[in-house]
Formats: structure tokens, C-alpha cells, sequence
């Protein structure tokens, strides 16, 4: 990192983020934390699919640069927006907002978690 590039900056330039690390939180129940639109992010995904030949995440926002959101939603990240994405040690349970037999994941899941 030079003195002029920020640690934002650094993150988005490195390697593309893994599918891997999502799978690894979503059966493990772990949060994940990642540089996204200019800010950092802990979510709890919930399911990772394809869309338009992308690969997306819904997950629930748990932090955006340190405080908690005003309510409780599911949101869509484009797996590539997420730099810098690292599991944390922070464990998750499973929202009801979720819905596993949603039909945008028909033919596209990847992987989700298990409902309690």
C-alpha cells in the first residue's frame, strides 16, 4: 500500500473475494465482515446463489461501520462488492426473514442455511 491509497482501496484492488469464505460462514453460522460501497460491513449470510452469471449473497446486515442497523433486513451483495471479506468469530442464528423456497433461489442456490 503506498501512502496514498487508503485500506478501502488496497482491499478492492487484492484478489477477488472466495465463495468459499460464504460457505464456510454459512454452515459454521459465523458472520463475515467486508469493505462494501465505501464502508465496513459484518453480515450474517444466509444464502449464496447465482444471478445474471453473477454470484450474490443475502445476508443480514449486523454492523455498517460500527453500529447496528435501524431494523432487521435481508439484503442482496454481489459476492465481487464485498472486498477484503473475512469470517469472524461472531456467531449468527438464522432470521425468519429468510425463506429458503423463495423463488429467486429456484435453480440458482448455491448453498443456505439450515432453519432451525
Amino acid at each position: 500500500m503506498n501512502e496514498m491509497s487508503s485500506p478501502v482501496e488496497t482491499a478492492r484492488s487484492g484478489p477477488p473475494p472466495s465463495p468459499a469464505t460464504i460457505f464456510e460462514a454459512i454452515v459454521k453460522q459465523q458472520a463475515v465482515a467486508a469493505s462494501y460501497n465505501r464502508g465496513e460491513v459484518t453480515l450474517a449470510p444466509h444464502v449464496i446463489y447465482t444471478r445474471h452469471d453473477e454470484i450474490y449473497v443475502d445476508a443480514i446486515t449486523l454492523d455498517r461501520d460500527g453500529r447496528p442497523p435501524k431494523e432487521e433486513k435481508l439484503g442482496a451483495f454481489k459476492l465481487s462488492g464485498l472486498a477484503g471479506l473475512r469470517i469472524t468469530p461472531r456467531r449468527f442464528t438464522p432470521s425468519a426473514l429468510f425463506d429458503p423456497k423463495d423463488k429467486r433461489y429456484e435453480g440458482t442456490l448455491l448453498m443456505a442455511v439450515e432453519q432451525g
